[in-house]
């Protein structure tokens, strides 16, 4: 009895401990006050090192798995679904249809069809005989998951078919049949799942009803991004696949009806990029190879004035009129300006000049490297926010450029420097809120241990000599650049607090943007013109010549009048303004790896 009260009262305490922090956990986060337009702070110099770390990509915290059944196969990766908290912007177009606005998709299952006790019955004799997925690793647990929700969609359903009506196939099936059919037009790979043959006697018609559920589901869930996990490619690739359901997915396509096919097609990425590469995929798998297509032979760099044979090759390479003249061989103005707006394009120093590596780029890769490219970028693009933000900021890596959008229309385009292969930038999203003039740099520890501490060992004042700050922060030695025109970050950082560390800054080390290939920091984005590229964030009332009045003393933290999504991406290939594919180099291997990963190279 002793033990009884005493286990007692130690239930009471705990729970009077705890509860309090339970129910701080449930209430909701205070939404930030509106911010001021363009506030500025000038924020004291404090012993303690600045809340936002160095030019360092950070380490990525842990994620807890979502706990799996004991007949589960090995490898199982958490469940993935649509949150509840996603914006509906970001959600496939297909998730609308699947809320209930008539009476014939009052279901959260799908449609209702009228009652089919003995089909039912074939419904589930078929779902029972229904082989599971066995094997290890990451596709097979994602078979497997598909397996049990299909199967948990039609118990829930009290196994009515979806596609099967009468003994036949509903007439919904022919427009999703011609969908599928379409998959390898956004880059999917249909061929390993069965197809649905809707003939025969009552059990065949059942097996073709979950057959068909199959392979619905299965482009959906490819669509949404299931096939690769970004951290597989690289822990610092933080976008994430926000892949669909199954029951979603059936859901939604079901209560489209006749309109199941473009639903299922919603799942794809929407954002016109996408979009873009996928029509230029359609359209390399059905050209036939024209003179434009052609490999250029070698030979010595052309310049302006000057005859070559492999003159008419290049204006057709480049869209130019082709006449078979005499004036076809001069590599006059016209061709040498095209030469040019190509180099630039692609990342080459625009001299107008035929160099060897001009003429390397100028002939093309083989037809099916070309498409692995692109579907390699298009499964990319499953990764991304579906809405990117019609106000946002872009920095794509392998292109080396920030482009500012601002209601829909580019006003703004910058060089930068990013992170070096073995110490890459970051892919994510987030939102940029505020700049700071005048930063301190705090030195992140993998640069004092790797770079500084040699210096050290040979010299003790090395850090005093180069006019560093040290101090205790919670018992850690930390080691801090004051600002001043030599700082590493230069005069201004602009910042989103993130989990890697990183933001876009200015700095001292001016000549690496007169490079071609500016992959030379530690993780953070270098800015070629910071204070151009601020007064297009802050605004008009916030002219170059006022922010940088600010410069000099304490730092100077400066808001945003409006947040804006920040998008740090990695596409190798996009379709240009003017309709041309322009491909980039490869800087961190991530396009090889997606490659591999979708088993289209080996």
């Amino acid at each position: 009895m002793y033990r009884d009260c005493r286990f007692g009262f130690v239930f009471a305490a705990v729970l009077a401990v705890c509860l309090p922090f339970a129910v701080h956990a449930q209430a909701p986060d205070k939404a930030p006050p509106d911010r001021q337009p363009a506030q500025i702070i000038a924020a004291p110099v404090s012993a303690k090192a600045p809340a936002v770390p160095d030019d360092v990509t950070g380490a990525i915290p842990a994620q807890e798995a979502t706990p799996l059944p004991d007949d589960a196969p090995a490898s199982l990766p958490p469940k993935l679904s649509l949150p509840s908290d996603t914006p509906p912007a970001a959600k496939p177009a297909a998730a609308k249809a699947a809320q209930p606005n008539d009476s014939k998709s009052a279901s959260p299952n799908g449609p209702e069809k009228p009652p089919l006790p003995g089909f039912a019955a074939a419904v589930k004799k078929a779902l029972d005989a229904w082989p599971v997925p066995q094997g290890r690793g990451r596709q097979a647990a994602e078979l497997w998951l598909e397996h049990k929700d299909i199967a948990d969609y039609y118990a829930a359903r009290d196994y009515a078919p979806l596609w099967v009506a009468d003994a036949k196939p509903v007439a919904a099936v022919t427009p999703i049949k011609a969908r599928l059919a379409l998959a390898g037009d956004d880059g999917l790979n249909l061929a390993d799942i069965p197809q649905a043959d809707f003939s025969g006697d009552t059990d065949h018609l059942a097996t073709a009803e979950i057959t068909f559920s199959q392979e619905i589901v299965a482009y959906g869930r490819q669509a949404s991004g299931v096939r690769i996990d970004p951290q597989d490619i690289n822990p610092l690739i933080g976008a994430k696949p926000d892949v669909a359901e199954p029951g979603l997915i059936l859901g939604a396509v079901a209560a489209a009806e006749m309109n199941g096919g473009d639903v299922l097609q919603s799942f794809n990425p929407q954002q016109k990029p996408y979009l873009a590469l996928r029509a230029k995929l359609i359209a390399l798998r059905r050209q036939n190879n024209p003179v434009s297509e052609r490999a250029i032979p070698p030979g010595p760099s052309l310049k302006l004035g000057m005859t070559d044979p492999r003159v008419p090759l290049i204006r057709a390479r480049l869209g130019l009129d082709v006449t078979q003249s005499d004036s076809d061989l001069i590599y006059d103005t016209q061709v040498a300006t095209a030469v040019a707006d190509f180099q630039k394009a692609n990342g080459l120093r625009p001299s107008g000049v035929l160099t060897q590596r001009t003429q390397a780029s100028l002939s093309p890769q083989p037809k099916e490297n070309i498409e692995n490219d692109i579907i390699a970028n298009m499964e990319a693009w499953r990764w991304m926010p579906r809405d990117l933000g019609r106000s946002r900021i872009d920095v794509n890596i392998p292109d080396f450029e920030v482009r500012v959008v601002l209601n829909g229309n580019l006003v703004l385009e910058n060089k930068v420097v990013v992170g070096k292969p073995d110490t890459p930038t970051p892919v994510f999203s987030n939102t940029m809120k505020f700049l700071i003039v005048n930063p301190y740099w705090n030195v992140p520890p993998s640069i004092l241990r790797k770079e500084m501490l040699p210096h050290l060992a040979r010299d003790p004042y090395y850090l005093q000599r180069m006019g560093f700050e040290t101090f205790y922060y919670h018992g850690r030695l930390m080691v801090r650049q004051p600002p001043g025109e030599k700082n590493a970050l230069g005069r201004i950082k602009f910042m989103f607090p993130n989990q890697y560390s990183v933001y876009l800054h200015d700095t001292p080390q001016r000549r690496l943007f007169a490079e071609t290939k500016r992959a030379f920091s530690h993780g953070c984005v270098r800015v070629d013109q910071p204070f151009d590229f601020a007064q297009t964030l802050l605004g008009p009332k916030w002219p170059e010549d006022r922010i940088k009045r600010l410069i000099g003393g304490k730092e100077h933290y400066v808001f945003l009048p409006t947040p804006l999504p920040i998008h740090i991406e990695y596409f190798t290939a996009y379709v240009g303004d003017d309709g041309r594919l322009i491909l980039r180099g490869d800087v961190y291997g991530y396009e090889h790896r997606i490659e591999k990963a979708l088993g289209l190279v080996g």
